[in-house]
């Protein structure tokens, strides 16, 4: 029997230290359940969208990318608190909706940064095709008029005309086609609360209804992890009572027949409108085409021309003499530039790494695999000559096995920003972007945030800890096998200690 519903609303590994679902096992668990589709709604990132697509792609079940934004009114405006934002659910209903959703994100962190990256109505009205909004969880801009303490000194009537501003702002801004009531029912008062006053928003408006689960871990057993998880992201313990905790265990990726029993006692179908968005939405992502800029040559003349000038030019200052092993290698080199379609790209790298120099600024001398280049030799990208030290070019670029040049740059710090300020005036600011990246925790640095959160002792953690063979790719399944020092302390209860409550632990 086919699934009869879609989740809608799942955070994540990369909602950081909040969302507890691996991409590949929220998808695995979608198409173990015969979900046609699965999505993603991260706080404030769409970090996790390309991973979503790829692991999507292998399995038959549709990707829908989407984010759970943090709203303010004025996103220039400092945040009073890390708590002082409302959540909103937005979906990519198609590819333009995608890149909208990208400059939303992105102008979170670039103009609405304060504690968290925000945006407010003015972005979602310049960025809003393409893009279907659900109400939100229950701190959405409609939803927290009901319930949140900043309104708690006007009447019912007054908190709801609230809630009907902001969903008549959604409306305005979205079009009612693109605009769904979020119903979400984990048994807690709350929900009811706010589900009230939807219910009557659909009533007088016809707006459809729609239900979502608010996917926070994967299966009911990872309820105890996950709140360990927000002890790690708040620097609580356990034992703390006034700790951010959530309330109940049934933030977990439910089947549709959970989701059916949560949500019947609302009278209304909430299930198949899911199917009908996971129809609707079709973002489909090309990998592996290169979108380079273009570098301006002086007096028009062809890219890859220029690079061959330059080149000689440098190969002429660096060497002596000039043999026909040197003139191969680098007629090679350049061949295999031309053939990948990456002279424009050498020439930025050279063009940047000119100013910096030209500048005064300190540049390194040139590491990893592009220092077997030739070309960025000649061109002073690199300071380590590859034929001296007998270094590869093939390393660095392989005509048999197309991938993106990597050269690894390092500017003194003191002077880094002129660097890149000079890039974005050069190009754009829309054609230069930093990227991120995001440090995992690891088995030893779990095990240690782990007995910290337990109220253990820093030696039982370090103890655990120092049982983990090191490595980077080692995790608990090596630490475990058999006759493992980790796998023998477990199998024997070794004792760590006891909680900040009194429960011994045991490895």
């Amino acid at each position: 029997m086919p699934a009869s519903f879609v989740h809608l609303h799942c955070h994540s590994e990369y909602s950081v230290l909040d969302g507890a679902c691996r991409i590949r096992e929220l998808v695995k668990r979608a198409a173990e359940l015969e979900m046609p589709a699965v999505t993603i709604t991260d706080h404030g990132s769409l970090a996790g969208a390309v991973e979503l697509v790829k692991a999507a792609g292998k399995t038959g079940v549709k990707p829908i990318i989407g984010c759970e934004v943090y709203m303010a009114e004025n996103r220039r405006e400092r945040a009073r608190s890390s708590g002082d934002n409302a959540h909103l659910t937005l979906l990519a209903e198609s590819l333009e909706g995608y890149h909208n959703l990208v400059k939303l994100v992105s102008y979170g962190f670039l103009e609405g940064f304060s504690y968290k990256p925000r945006i407010d109505w003015e972005l979602l009205e310049r960025h809003h095709a393409g893009i279907i909004a659900l109400t939100g969880c229950v701190n959405s801009p409609v939803n927290r008029p009901l319930h949140d303490d900043a309104f708690a000194g006007l009447a019912p009537e007054q908190r709801e005309a609230h809630a009907r501003a902001a969903f008549d702002r959604l409306l305005a801004i979205f079009g009612r086609d693109n605009v769904y009531i979020e119903i979400q029912d984990a048994g807690l008062d709350i929900h009811k609360t706010c589900n009230e006053v939807l219910l009557r928003f659909h009533r007088e408006t016809g707006v459809p209804l729609v239900g979502t689960g608010d996917v926070h871990y994967l299966r009911a057993e990872d309820a105890d992890p996950h709140d360990a998880l927000l002890c790690i992201q708040t620097g609580k313990t356990l034992g703390d009572d006034k700790r951010l905790k959530f309330p109940n265990k049934e933030f977990f990726f439910k089947t549709p027949e959970e989701m059916a029993r949560d949500l019947s006692p609302w009278g209304v179908d909430l299930l198949s409108p899911t199917l009908e968005i996971a129809e609707r939405c079709d973002v489909r992502l090309a990998f592996g085409d290169y979108k380079l800029p273009r570098f301006e040559v002086p007096g028009g003349e062809d890219a890859f021309a220029y690079l061959t000038r330059l080149c000689e030019e440098g190969l002429a200052r660096r060497y002596a003499t000039i043999d026909d092993g040197l003139r191969h290698r680098l007629a090679f080199e350049l061949q295999t530039i031309r053939e990948m379609g990456f002279a424009d790209y050498f020439l930025i790298v050279w063009d940047f790494i000119g100013f910096a120099k030209g500048q005064g600024i300190g540049v390194g001398p040139g590491r990893g695999s592009a220092a077997g280049s030739l070309v960025a030799y000649c061109l002073a990208i690199t300071d380590v000559d590859p034929i001296r030290y007998d270094l590869l070019f093939e390393r660095f670029l392989n005509p048999g096995r197309k991938s993106m040049p990597d050269i690894d740059i390092d500017f003194s710090v003191v002077a880094r920003e002129r660097v890149m300020s000079y890039v974005v005036e050069k190009y754009g600011r829309e054609r230069v972007a930093q990227i991120i990246t995001f440090g995992k925790l690891a088995a030893k640095a779990s095990v240690r945030d782990t007995a910290r959160v337990l109220g253990l002792p820093f030696s039982a953690g370090d103890k655990v800890a120092k049982m983990i063979p090191d490595g980077p790719k080692v995790g608990f399944e090596q630490a475990l096998a058999p006759g493992a020092e980790l796998r023998t302390a477990y199998d024997a209860d070794e004792p760590l200690g006891q909680t900040e409550s009194g429960d011994p632990v045991t490895v």
